[in-house]
């Protein structure tokens, strides 16, 4: 049976998103929506019922909204071919999938952040080329895809991959509460939906309809809509100042104020138009803040006087809290040689037969070579069955079966907790740890593994480089984060636990070892969370006498104990 989908122009409030989803109805160009907000928001309602709105791609009707369920395969995603009539009149057959479907519409994804890893790549080369690509077995099909995508999300259930983030032209983050009259109001309309739909629907027809109408004039005065040469100027500038990535974020500014000035049925870009697309373009895009003029110090300060915690707070002695005074300070990386590390502790998989051998950082037995990899194949693939019937031809019985092709290892993310604190710029041991991060960095770049890093300090947990394939280097990024402040093990740890906790349900699969590089300076104990599964405690302290904590800490999240060779400071 049909759906029955609330009218757009019967939600509630609003404002902002409804006007950021008509602009991209207006202009497909600008790349698509991502709403971000807790559960109840109306996120889900207002993106599905934009396909009531969605313009006349022809004939046959209104432009496809079609919907990408979390749990979809590949097959469904980009589509099949038919291999009866491949083997019976040599002649290839294309079944459509989702992307095919949703060619010249909207492709929408509910709970994007939980999109699995394998459909996000598919995503992300066809958003990027507009061309899917189906190949099996040397029998290939190609079609246009060019589509918008609106994605919605529930930032509490985790984050989003950097490189789909980006692709999404506007973001907009939904408020987490609203006044008592909207509660009031979008209960009431919601009842009133619920006990006749279509009364109900009936009843904001002539809303929608002028809506609509409003969407094809704007459509019709887009390709006239011109800029002025600051706009090009303004626009350059503010995403220089937000410090953005590329030029996406230009270009998408410059197609969503167009968008905005067909919609008021202007031919010219104004202020008002670049300012009210403004934060949707850089929402997801901003690395820096916008500067803030300075403010006039409060009556009760003067120039000379001191932050509270006095000098103890510099040089360590007193109270752990005491580090909380120590302003930011910046000790760049120190060039670190390979780890060695333990062996990750990798479960056996139905794909990977026990061994023996040692691994290797990334979870590749030693001596693992391509005959070796055909035994396994044979052992542990399931058959493939359009393999199989294109090398007989048809023919029964078969002669050759072919095997899928077998999963080499486990895919594996390194997650380090990077101690920032005011007690490890002492000796240059905060950029020496640094330096091993790097090299854990290079590591995993050559075994094609992933990598995230947070950082804690300054009484605070800071995201230093999101989940994705790790790069070649993180000295930049590494060098940016300065040291200073306390040490809030606990903080850390609780994060890194939800993060684990988020990953592995969205990829079951997925091997996440945690590196935890402290000096242990902290009277915290993590005694009573939960433990973070395969975990190394990376021990930096440097003394003649030494504390001993972060091997505390080590028995207490049931973690290895790694006491990291120092260099002498320079």
């Amino acid at each position: 049976m049909p759906v029955v989908e609330f009218p757009f122009t019967a939600v509630v409030g609003q404002a902002s998103l409804k006007k950021a989803l008509l602009l991209n109805v207006i202009n497909p160009r600008i790349g698509g929506v991502l709403i971000s907000g807790p559960r109840g928001s109306a996120k889900s309602t207002l993106a599905r019922a934009l396909a009531a709105l969605l313009p006349e791609s022809g004939p046959g009707g209104t432009s496809p909204f079609v919907t990408l369920p979390l749990g979809a395969s590949e097959d469904r995603l980009t589509g099949s071919l038919d291999l009866q009539k491949i083997l019976n009149e040599r002649e290839v057959t294309f079944h459509e999938g989702l992307l095919a479907k949703a060619h010249g519409g909207v492709l929408y994804v509910d709970e994007v952040n939980l999109l699995a890893d394998m459909l996000v790549d598919l995503l992300l080369d066809v958003a990027a080329s507009g061309v899917n690509i189906v190949e099996r077995d040397g029998i290939s099909h190609s079609h246009a895809a060019h589509f918008s995508l609106i994605g919605t999300m529930n930032p509490d259930e985790g984050e989003l991959r950097p490189q789909l983030l980006d692709r999404f032209g506007l973001c907009l983050e939904q408020p987490a509460s609203v006044s008592i009259e909207e509660r009031i109001a979008i209960v009431q309309q919601r009842d009133a939906f619920d006990r006749d739909p279509e009364r109900f629907i009936a009843d904001y027809a002539d809303e929608q309809s002028a809506l609509r109408e409003r969407i094809e004039q704007a459509r019709r005065t887009l390709a006239a809509v011109t800029a002025p040469d600051w706009v090009y100027a303004h626009i350059a500038k503010r995403c220089e100042e937000a410090g953005v990535e590329g030029l996406r974020a230009d270009v998408t500014w410059h197609r969503a104020a167009q968008a905005h000035a067909a919609w008021r049925g202007s031919d010219t870009i104004t202020q008002n138009d670049v300012d009210t697309v403004e934060p949707w373009v850089l929402a997801h895009r901003r690395t820096r803040e916008a500067p803030t003029p300075p403010s006039s110090p409060p009556p009760s300060s003067t120039p000379n006087e001191k932050p509270s915690g006095g000098q103890s707070s510099a040089n360590g002695s007193g109270e752990q809290g005491q580090w909380g005074a120590m302003p930011p300070v910046a000790q760049n990386m120190r060039d670190s040689q390979p780890l060695d590390l333990p062996a990750l502790r990798l479960a056996p998989s139905s794909h990977r037969p026990v061994a023996k051998q040692p691994l290797s950082l990334g979870g590749r037995r030693k001596g693992d070579e391509a005959g070796q990899g055909r035994t396994r194949a044979a052992l542990t693939s399931r058959p493939d069955w359009f393999a199989t019937l294109i090398a007989n031809r048809g023919q029964w019985p078969w002669r050759q079966l072919r095997y899928q092709k077998a999963r080499t290892g486990q895919p594996v993310l390194h997650l380090v907790l990077l101690d920032t604190s005011g007690s490890t710029l002492g000796k240059r041991l905060l950029g020496q740890a640094k330096g091993w991060v790097d090299s854990l960095t290079r590591q995993a770049y050559s075994a094609r593994e992933q990598m995230a890093v947070l950082g804690f300090g300054n009484d605070a947990v800071t995201a230093l480089f999101t989940r994705q394939r790790a790069p070649k280097s993180l000295e930049a990024t590494l060098n940016s984060a300065d040291g200073g402040g306390g040490t809030p093990l606990r903080k850390v740890v609780e994060e890194a636990g939800r993060l684990i906790r988020q990953w592995q349900r969205r990829e079951p699969g997925l091997h996440i070892r945690t590196y935890l590089i402290t000096d242990g300076r902290t009277r915290e104990s993590v005694a009573d969370l939960p433990k973070l599964g395969d975990c190394v405690v990376m021990d930096t302290e440097y003394s003649f006498v030494k504390r001993g904590q972060a091997a505390c800490l080590a028995q207490q999240l049931g973690a290895h104990y790694w006491a990291m060779p120092t260099q002498e400071s320079a």
